[in-house]
């Protein structure tokens, strides 16, 4: 195939000008310009700067009334690409990420254009310094964050989507609001038969973060693991999933309100619909087996 159409997708809640400013300039920078830019104000109004700003590529800014969180914003902003029918691979970067080099995206045209089976790329996150944080290495363990190769998952950070994939497998799952979108993707394209690359030579600078920064990290990420296993494991998997996971969050969590929290959301997640059950063939958890994440980790 030719040299894949490449969309730049930027949801932001307002609160971060001067990193979207950042953001859009580097993008500006590239030396292979994107087709598209789409800008998502998630519950807010886009700043001007963001309607004004000479970029590279057909700019299109949506202000969305009520935040739908980051997997529902970048819904947005995939379904408006989808309907300009014109970009072939999607890239997705955080509001206040950076692309410090030049050649970002013709690299992310080469990789896809190089592998028509190719449905993820995710890139490597750093710091102002250089450092990646562990929770940023898409493999088990004190993995090398500069060894790239097929894995299992992808940085919610900064990624590139094939538009084909998404059309086969379904968008974000938009319910989450926040933690574990990037797994339940990653899992149905897996599934699909589709490779997910970690691209180290592809940096998105990022501030250094803890998710434990937001409020309802703690119920949010308990409630989202159980549907994400209720709706993509097979059934033999669950409890060894969720063991593990507790087991893990028992020995972690020194906080009393933390833990109290994730139980209350681990709860939450039993109670209520987890949306359409599509569990993985073990086909496709021997694959991620051999890939050295198995779908339990």
């Amino acid at each position: 195939m030719g040299v894949p159409r490449i969309g730049v997708a930027v949801v932001t809640m307002g609160n971060r000008p001067a990193e979207v400013d950042a953001l859009l300039e580097s993008v500006a920078k590239q030396d292979l310009a994107p087709e598209r830019i789409v800008i998502v104000g998630n519950g807010c109004r886009l700043p001007e700067f963001a309607r004004r700003l000479s970029l590279p590529g057909e700019v299109t800014p949506i202000d969305v009334e009520e935040n739908l969180g980051c997997p529902g914003g970048r819904n947005v902003a995939l379904a408006r690409l989808r309907e300009f029918g014109d970009v072939d691979v999607v890239v997705e970067l955080d509001d206040d990420g950076l692309l410090v080099d030049a050649d970002v995206l013709r690299r992310v045209a080469e990789l896809f254009a190089a592998d028509p089976r190719l449905g993820i790329v995710g890139f490597r996150i750093a710091d102002e310094n250089g450092e990646t944080q562990q929770r940023h290495v898409p493999r088990v363990g004190s993995a090398d964050p500069m060894r790239g190769g097929y894995v299992t998952g992808f940085l919610g950070g900064g990624h590139a989507f094939r538009m084909a994939m998404l059309g086969e497998i379904g968008d974000w799952p938009a319910e989450f609001f926040f933690a574990h979108e990037e797994t339940d993707l990653a899992w149905r394209a897996a599934d699909g038969g589709w490779r997910i690359l970690y691209a180290p030579e592809l940096l998105l600078q990022h501030p250094k973060t803890s998710p434990a920064r937001h409020a309802i990290y703690y119920r949010v990420n308990a409630r989202n693991r159980v549907w994400l296993v209720r709706r993509r494991l097979p059934f033999a998997l669950i409890p060894v999933h969720l063991g593990a996971w507790m087991l893990l969050t028992l020995l972690r969590v020194r906080s009393v309100a933390g833990l109290r929290a994730w139980f209350g959301g681990f709860m939450e997640g039993v109670r209520e619909p987890a949306g359409e059950r599509r569990p993985m063939s073990w086909r496709t958890v021997w694959r991620l087996s051999r890939l050295g994440r198995p779908p339990v980790i």
